[in-house]
């Protein structure tokens, strides 16, 4: 039985004061969930995270970051280290997202070194991976699939794996509007699982966790979770209020595995 995993990406939104008042809102709201049915996981910017950390601890909240980079120290303007986001109070961080993926050069290799980092750091990874509208309309979802997760995941062994978090994000439906169809999440969602089972063995493939990502909201995501290969979501816009995270939580709870 794998345990659903609601991850709230809140990218490059709030500052401080209005990260502690949505964390304060999301511990109120969700304070009689058991951490031990569901894991929840918000993801602030890197400024709000001691912050917010102090909101959180002691409840079934945890903290993730939104990048991570896979040195500890050294001469690296700009980036921070599992070590310091570790010392921060994360305990998840987010590695090639698509907009990393997009805007900021984040490749395969990339993703590999940071997921090795954050897995060194004692950290869960949730690794993305997604095709964008062109390469679906070109009918090539399951190639950049099959290139993103090998890609992401070589030289991993299958112990290092099952503690890895997979999101799948289709990029045409990022912040859009528009959301893969149950179907069509589930169909992705079952080609990710065929490829862990080919890479490891499919004992390893059942037991690793693959999020949903792109448009969830509190109306889609009881349909999404019904999907035998859905286990949890990666949350954009809707996780930036309390109700709709709230409310997206709430529901996938609810929905036994």
């Amino acid at each position: 039985m794998r345990k659903t995993i609601i991850a709230g990406n809140w990218k490059l939104y709030k500052t401080i004061p209005e990260a502690i008042e949505l964390a304060n809102g999301l511990k109120r709201e969700l304070f009689q969930l058991d951490a031990q049915d569901i894991e929840i996981v918000i993801c602030p910017v890197y400024t709000a995270l001691t912050e917010v950390f102090e909101v959180i601890q002691n409840s079934a909240i945890g903290m993730g970051a939104q990048d991570a980079y896979w040195q500890d120290e050294g001469a690296f303007t700009g980036e921070v280290s599992c070590k310091m986001l570790k010392d921060a109070g994360c305990t998840y961080v987010i590695i090639g997202h698509s907009e990393r993926r997009q805007f900021f050069g984040e490749t395969n290799e990339t993703v590999n070194k940071k997921v090795k980092a954050v897995l060194a750091a004692g950290l869960t990874p949730i690794m993305c991976v997604g095709e964008t509208l062109a390469e679906r309309e070109a009918n090539k979802t399951f190639a950049v699939l099959e290139d993103h997760v090998a890609g992401g995941l070589k030289g991993f062994s299958a112990e290092d794996a099952v503690k890895i978090v997979i999101a799948y994000e289709p990029v045409w439906a990022i912040g859009t509007g528009k959301t893969a169809t149950p179907a069509q999440a589930q169909e992705a969602h079952a080609y990710i699982r065929g490829l862990l089972a080919k890479l490891y063995s499919k004992e390893v493939a059942a037991k690793m966790r693959i999020q949903y990502g792109g448009s969830v909201k509190p109306d889609n995501i009881e349909e999404l979770m019904h999907q035998p290969d859905v286990d949890g979501a990666l949350v954009g816009g809707a996780s930036l209020k309390v109700d709709s995270f709230a409310d997206i939580v709430k529901k996938a709870a609810k929905i036994r595995k």
